[in-house]
């Protein structure tokens, strides 16, 4: 085919079969490990550790449809990133290939404490 070729019919309108046009195929159900992967981008301005190995990821739930919700604290109500990290979370979210949409839900119980960082995060902050 040329470049300058136009598409064939059936590129043009669909694939079809005699029992009628082949609906599109479903969406790809975005992976758990790649949202975590994203999650991993965000860190809190004030300490120099992703949000994820903090522990203030609390659930991520996805749904078939691509829908996904993820429940997160932050490390004190009066928090000065309580703004902008849920927003950032979401838009980390959002760039996983599959993802139709995002809920951000930030919970404050359990409350957060230092026993929910990872010993990676420990041992960037040295608090052993």
């Amino acid at each position: 085919m040329s470049e300058n070729s136009a598409p064939s019919p059936a590129a043009a309108h669909g694939a079809w079969t005699p029992e009628g046009e082949v609906p599109p195929p479903a969406p790809q159900r975005p992976g758990e490990d790649t949202i975590v992967s994203m999650l991993k981008t965000v860190f809190d301005p004030e300490i120099p550790v992703d949000i994820f190995e903090l522990g203030l990821i609390y659930a991520v739930e996805i749904a078939d449809d691509g829908k996904v919700k993820v429940e997160m604290t932050l490390t004190t109500p009066s928090c000065p990133s309580a703004q902008e990290l849920p927003a950032q979370v979401e838009e980390a979210v959002r760039m996983v290939p599959g993802v139709a949409d995002v809920e951000v839900e930030v919970v404050w119980d359990p409350p957060w404490d230092q026993s929910r960082m990872s010993e990676d995060a420990r041992l960037a902050l040295n608090m052993f």
